[in-house]
C-alpha cells in the first residue's frame, strides 16, 4: 500500500491537538495540522526532521518552509543539485525537490519546538510507512538527535550502538541504508556557531559523493 500520511486533524496526540487548537484561533489563517512530507517516494535520499515550525510548515503545510532552518537547508541541497527552482517560503513557489523527500520525526507543532517521546513514538507509525514505501532509499540524513533517534527507533535498532554525531556516517544494514547526521539547521544552532554553512554543506557533498 502507498504511504498514507496522517489526516491534517490527526488527533492521536493530545498535547498537540490542544496547542493546535489554540493555533486555530490566533493563526486562522495558517495551515495549522499535521504536516505533508515534500518530494517524492521514489527519491534516494530521506531528510527527517524534528517537527514543523509555528511560523514556518505549521503556516505553509511543507517541511522548513518560511522558517529560517529553511532558509539554510533548502539553498545548500539546491548547490548540490537536489533541487531546482527558486524557493521563496511558500508550498506554491514552483521550488522543487529532486532525487530528496523531506518529513519530521513529528507532523504536528510542538508547544516551543519541543516533543515528547511519547509523541515521537505515536508518530513513528507515519515515519516507517514512510521509509518501508521508499524503493530507492540509500541514505536518510537526521537533521539533529530526536531525528536520529526516531529513525533508529522505528527500525528496531538499538540507539546506544549509534551515537549521534555531526556528519557522522551510521550503517544500517538490516535495512541496507545509511543514515547520515547533521545538527539541525536551526536559528540557535546557526547563530551560537554549533553548525555554520560550511559544516552543512559538508553534509550534502558527502551524501551527494556517496550515491
Amino acid at each position: 500500500m502507498p504511504f498514507n500520511a496522517p489526516p491534517k486533524n490527526c488527533s492521536m496526540c493530545p498535547r498537540l491537538v490542544s496547542f493546535r487548537k489554540n493555533n486555530i484561533e490566533k493563526y486562522p489563517e495558517y495551515y495549522n495540522g499535521a504536516v505533508e512530507p515534500f518530494g517524492a517516494l521514489s527519491a534516494k535520499v530521506l531528510i527527517v526532521g524534528l517537527a514543523p515550525g509555528l511560523n514556518g510548515a505549521n503556516k505553509t503545510n511543507r517541511p522548513f518552509t518560511n522558517d529560517y532552518a529553511g532558509d539554510v537547508l533548502y539553498p545548500a541541497i539546491k548547490n548540490f543539485g537536489f533541487a531546482k527552482g527558486e524557493y521563496k517560503k511558500a508550498k506554491d513557489d514552483g521550488f522543487e525537490l529532486i532525487d530528496v523527500r523531506i518529513t519530521n520525526s513529528v507532523r504536528c507543532v510542538p508547544p516551543q519546538n519541543k516533543v515528547t517521546g511519547e509523541e515521537v513514538k505515536t508518530c513513528g507509525r507515519f515515519l516507517i510507512e514512510e521509509i518501508n514505501d521508499m524503493p530507492n532509499l540509500k541514505i536518510i540524513l537526521t537533521l539533529g538527535s530526536v531525528a536520529h533517534n526516531a529513525v533508529l527507533g522505528v527500525l528496531g535498532y538499538r540507539k546506544s550502538q549509534f551515537k549521534f554525531g555531526h556528519n557522522k556516517m551510521h550503517k544500517l544494514e538490516k535495512h541496507n541504508l545509511l543514515m547520515i547526521n547533521s545538527y539541525h539547521t536551526s536559528r540557535y544552532n546557526i547563530n551560537t556557531g554549533v553548525l555554520t554553512q560550511k559544516m552543512f554543506d559538508d553534509v550534502i557533498r558527502n551524501i551527494k559523493s556517496l550515491l
